[in-house]
């Protein structure tokens, strides 16, 4: 194809100069270090919390804010103050740009902060205490001003020591992983064990501060000549913070194969700190998180309870954590017999399931445990110390990812250690063999019977755990002495829902991002206005308490939802094939985040966030042969055989990321920039070509819907991050709009064959039509939306609103325009979004008419639909809970995303 042509162009120059030197891993130093420019047009934006008592017990806060395009320019800085007009330190760094240069999102962190904050251009204040990084030596020292923690740079101790002034309050923080070599299905078998520790092979500072400073840490777990389990770390520090937070990324790369018992089967995954001990005894505290803010309170030797009472002062003293005066001044009866007095230096909190822990305790190793509590679900919060200092630690979503567990050990001596278990020991080894043996299906035809049958599309060996990846968030307090108790109360509850600060919906509106126009704030001023948002509502209610009926937690599966209900097994298809996890099935993952950009709501924002962490990391390979693509819905998660674009969509992450800057997810875009060469690897129409293909370079089959779609997600975001590939990334996005828009039927054409070296579609020398219903329920329309948003390319926004234009209309239409119908379609109601932006686009009041028409009267739900959920009891279920065996995942997602964008397009043209 020739060179992109000048009507091509974008609507505005790309970014050059400074923007092209952007440095990639220190973006937040250099861009905070620009000096201020004058206020551009964009008005100040009130951030809000997303949940009550602002940023609470945690270290800091990142947030992720829109601007117009041309509002501002890439050296503008930022200030922010609070209610009462102080400034509130905060350090800015650049998201993402507009094609002109400007800034299009901007991120934002602070460290201090309880009730609305305003952003404003203009100078940022200086925090009291500044955080800073020391690479010098053999460690890297970080400093918020109140803590400071010293990395390694090499070998397995990952956080060598972490320091309160001159006090030690934690060393040797590592990685811990248990390999079982051999499972057993019975009670026969002996079981034996291997520990690996982490060990470090990189480690890169990517912020410096002021406000806050991240350092990334990659390696894998290591034994003698053996090293597996890819790890990859960040710890956050915030200024001012006696705390720092750790995100923590494994990538699965071991073996294990359906029908045998030998393989690298998961123990246990824990991080470890050792903390050292000074107190005496009666003056070492340990905290464990129960149900709630609920916690066990005990000292390592007790005096409460005791035959002799010692006095009411020093009881209650001890139970809240203070050091207790002189022993001389207790009654001396308690004084002269302390050395009978047990000393409890080992604890135990396990969560194997989501609805049970148990505590435990003993003296030491080699004695008796005894069981001290337990409930349904712990925080995942602990503590221990003493009154000279101590170590709160939690793991976020505990009980909902479990099995998990807390250990510390040793409590009685001068060095006690914490392990917080991601993957608890006690629980049965990390079973991911493929739930089968085929069947024998051996041939694509067999395949494909089975898949008439059970909805799975089976192919041998394609069941396979490697490559993916799981990614859990923990947090440290280095405390100088045993926090009280509201204290620690607060540090449970950001364990349990990290603070996060957010704009808000109207300036998400009013900045056109996501697809200008295709969200707008919920709206109840007419009864068919509030009935749709009214069954919003019911819809992402009904999912949100499926997940806890239907228990959909555990260490792989939270954050998904499931595809089908089985309305005679009151169940969802948990074990039918393609009916069972969703794995992002015409984009629930969209539904969630375009209803939470219009509504804001935390409770949406909160489902979203978890979709988002497993989808992005358990549906998606990142590394092997199909790194870089993603796993159709099944009965795990990993387990069929189509291995496409489709699920790997970088749509689906963005949101997560320009809302709150998350540096991991960010991890998971930039991968995505070289997907296309997935198509020389694996062919995703290979069981049902007619015609014979083999993969060529320079001539790869990809289909403008499904397949495009997730490819240019990846190319745009790079683009607009201005990442380490931006060039290329833009050239490709570019260059396949043109190559999409100058095919004989446009979309319609269906496919095209791509060249990998040039990013550039041939364009066929005869007209197809060849229109799939699943090509534009993954992104595509929202991504175009985007796309016509910022390049001016008539021919594509041509090619694009005929596509929308005819899939919704009559056969005989379609066949006026193209010379041939597009045979049998499906999701007619999910399409009226496609008629409601090209009607807007257009102008064409019949359009608008028939979004409506399709909307109300096609498929999916309906305005007779039940709208409603039945009681379960027993015997006909597990558990009592609802049911609504009418509602599907597919129509929800496609029902949400119609509702959402055509009241926000058309809601002042709705019927009646």
């Amino acid at each position: 194809m020739s060179p992109i042509p000048r009507r091509c162009l974008l609507k505005a120059a790309a970014v050059v100069g400074a923007a092209t030197q952007f440095s990639w891993a220190l973006g937040a130093r250099d861009a905070q270090a620009a000096p201020a420019t004058a206020a551009g047009g964009a008005d100040p934006v009130t951030l809000d919390w997303l949940e009550d008592g602002g940023l609470g017990a945690a270290p800091g806060s990142t947030t992720g804010v829109p601007w117009p395009m041309g509002a501002y320019q890439e050296d503008q800085a930022f200030a922010l103050t609070d209610e009462g007009g102080k400034d509130v330190p905060v350090q800015t760094w650049p998201l993402a740009y507009w094609p002109d240069g400007s800034l299009k999102w901007t991120a934002h962190a602070v460290s201090s902060g309880t009730g609305k904050l305003t952003l404003t251009a203009g100078t940022p204040a200086e925090p009291a205490q500044k955080v800073t990084v020391d690479t010098g030596g053999g460690t890297v020292d970080v400093s918020t001003g109140v803590i400071t923690a010293r990395l390694g740079k090499n070998g397995s101790t990952l956080v060598k020591s972490v320091t309160r002034g001159s006090t030690e309050i934690a060393k040797d923080g590592r990685l811990v992983l248990i390999r079982q070599p051999e499972i057993e299905d019975d009670d026969q078998g002996t079981v034996k064990s291997e520990r690996f520790d982490g060990a470090i092979d990189e480690v890169t500072v990517e912020q410096d501060g002021p406000v806050r400073a991240v350092v990334r840490i990659d390696g894998k777990h290591r034994k003698g000549d053996r090293s597996w389990l890819p790890f990859s770390l960040r710890l956050y520090f915030y200024a001012g913070a006696g705390s720092f937070r750790m995100v923590h990324t494994i990538t699965y790369d071991g073996k294990q194969e359906p029908g045998k018992a030998s393989g690298d089967f998961i123990r246990g995954l824990g991080v470890r700190f050792t903390v050292p001990m000074r107190d005496a005894a009666y003056d070492r505290h340990i905290r464990i998180g129960g149900e709630g803010t609920g916690l066990l309170r005990e000292a390592v030797q007790g005096i409460t309870g005791l035959r002799r009472d010692p006095g009411a002062a020093v009881q209650t003293a001890q139970y809240e954590g203070r050091k207790l005066p002189d022993p001389a001044t207790w009654d001396q009866r308690v004084t002269t017999r302390l050395q009978y007095i047990p000393h409890w230096g080992d604890y135990t909190l396990a969560q194997l399931s989501a609805d049970g822990f148990t505590v435990r305790k003993r003296t030491r190793q080699g004695y008796g445990w005894i069981g001290a509590g337990g409930g349904k679900r712990a925080s995942g919060f602990g503590y221990v110390g003493g009154a000279s200092g101590g170590l709160s630690f939690g793991l976020r979503d505990f009980w909902e990812k479990f099995p998990a567990q807390l250990d510390i050990r040793d409590a009685h001596t001068d060095a006690a250690t914490v392990t917080l278990w991601l993957w608890s020991p006690e629980a049965q080894p990390m079973d991911l063999r493929f739930y089968h043996d085929g069947m024998g299906q051996d041939t694509y035809a067999k395949q494909l019977e089975g898949l008439n049958i059970t909805y799975e599309d089976y192919e041998p060996e394609f069941g396979t755990p490697y490559g993916i990846a799981r990614t859990s968030e923990l947090l440290f307090w280095a405390n100088d002495s045993t926090p009280d108790a509201d204290t620690l109360a607060q540090q449970v509850a950001a364990v349990r829902v990290l603070p996060q600060l957010a704009a808000p919906p109207r300036q998400l509106i009013k900045a056109k991002v996501f697809g200008p126009g295709l969200f707008s704030e919920p709206d109840r001023s007419t009864p068919a206005k509030a009935k749709i948002e009214d069954h919003l509502d019911f819809l992402f209610t009904y999912y949100k308490d499926q997940v806890e009926t239907r228990r959909w937690y555990g260490f792989w599966d939270y954050g998904d939802i499931m595809h089908t209900y089985d309305a005679t097994r009151h169940v969802w298809r948990y074990d039918i094939g393609g009916y069972a996890w969703d794995n992002s099935e015409l984009s629930p993952d969209l539904w969630l985040w375009y209803a939470y950009l219009r509504s804001g709501r935390s409770d949406i924002f909160r489902f979203a966030e978890s979709m988002t962490r497993h989808t992005g990391e358990v549906d998606v390979y990142h590394l092997g042969t199909w790194a870089g693509l993603g796993t159709r819905h099944g009965v795990q998660h990993f387990g069929d055989s189509a291995k496409q674009q489709r699920i790997a969509n970088t749509t689906y992450r963005r949101f997560y990321y320009f809302l709150t800057a998350d540096e991991r997810v960010g991890d998971l875009m930039h991968a995505n920039v070289d997907s296309d060469e997935t198509f020389l690897v694996l062919d995703p129409q290979r069981k049902v070509r007619t015609a014979p293909y083999t993969p060529d370079r320079h001539a790869l089959s990809i289909g403008f819907g499904t397949d495009w779609s997730g490819l240019v997600s990846a190319w745009l975001t790079e683009w607009e991050r201005k990442g380490p590939k931006w060039e290329k990334a833009k050239a490709r996005v570019l260059s396949t709009m043109e190559g999409i828009a100058a095919q004989p039927n446009g979309f319609v054409q269906g496919s095209g064959l791509y060249d990998l070296d040039t990013g550039e579609f041939a364009v066929a020398d005869k007209p197809v039509v060849s229109v799939s219903h699943l090509s534009a329920v993954f992104g595509l329309g929202e991504l175009c939306a985007e796309l016509i948003h910022l390049v001016d390319m008539a021919a594509f926004k041509a090619a694009y609103l005929d596509y929308c234009r005819y899939f919704n209309a009559t056969k005989a239409e379609q066949q006026a325009r193209y010379g041939s119908d597009f045979g049998t379609l499906l999701l007619f109601q999910g399409h009226s979004r496609l008629d409601a932006y090209a009607a807007v686009q257009t102008g064409d009041a019949t359009l608008a008419k028939r979004a409506w028409t399709k909307f109300y009267g096609s498929d999916g739900y309906t305005e007779s639909s039940p709208w409603k959920t039945e009681k379960l009891t027993g015997p006909a279920t597990l558990v009592e809970g609802t049911e609504a065996s009418w509602v599907s995942s597919n129509d929800t997602a496609l029902y949400g995303l119609a509702a959402i964008e055509n009241l926000a397009l058309l809601g002042d043209r709705m019927p009646g």
